[in-house]
């Protein structure tokens, strides 16, 4: 199963097929012992962040930028997130907390690449859910698992390879 994230691309060129996979960046910062407590995440869609509670903290996170996947990490992202989520959250502290920045694998059409190799079925592909990796992981594990097994589906549907080929 190739399900390596960003790094898919790579792999299957080495199999033999071409994916126009890109690394779409988000940006955050991790806010220990925040004196803000949300109950639940809180989602500021027309300042394009989140805000989300954590055990330990507050997460403040968002923003997308397309950028190769080993081009260093603009952490002024980060920063400029904090900035606009201080004007609605205030009690968040100007300073301190973890910047990150991570990489999703994401297809130009937004659909995740799902199915078995074109050429040996003993290979199934399992990657590109952009902002959704996480939460298709389950659902896709039992896809790339039902390729594998003899009882499972033959077609991908929208989600082969082939769209690309």
């Amino acid at each position: 199963v190739v399900s390596a994230g960003v790094w898919s691309r790579e792999i299957v060129r080495r199999l033999g097929l071409k994916v126009p996979l890109e690394t779409e960046r988000g940006y955050n910062t991790t806010i220990p012992e925040a004196p803000l407590k949300l109950p639940m995440p809180v989602v500021f869609a027309d300042h394009g962040f989140v805000a989300s509670p954590l055990s330990d903290g507050l997460r403040i996170g968002g923003a997308v930028e397309l950028a190769a996947v080993d081009a260093p990490a603009n952490l002024a992202r980060a920063r400029a997130l904090r900035q606009k989520a201080r004007r609605y959250l205030p009690a968040i502290p100007e300073t301190g907390g973890t910047e990150w920045m991570g990489c999703r694998p994401s297809t130009p059409d937004s659909l995740p690449v799902i199915g078995p190799h074109p050429r040996d079925p003993r290979i199934v592909l399992a990657f590109g859910h952009g902002h959704l990796g996480l939460t298709l992981s389950a659902t896709t594990a039992r896809l790339a698992a039902g390729f594998l097994s003899a009882n499972g589906p033959a077609d991908p549907g929208p989600f082969g390879i082939d769209r690309f080929q």
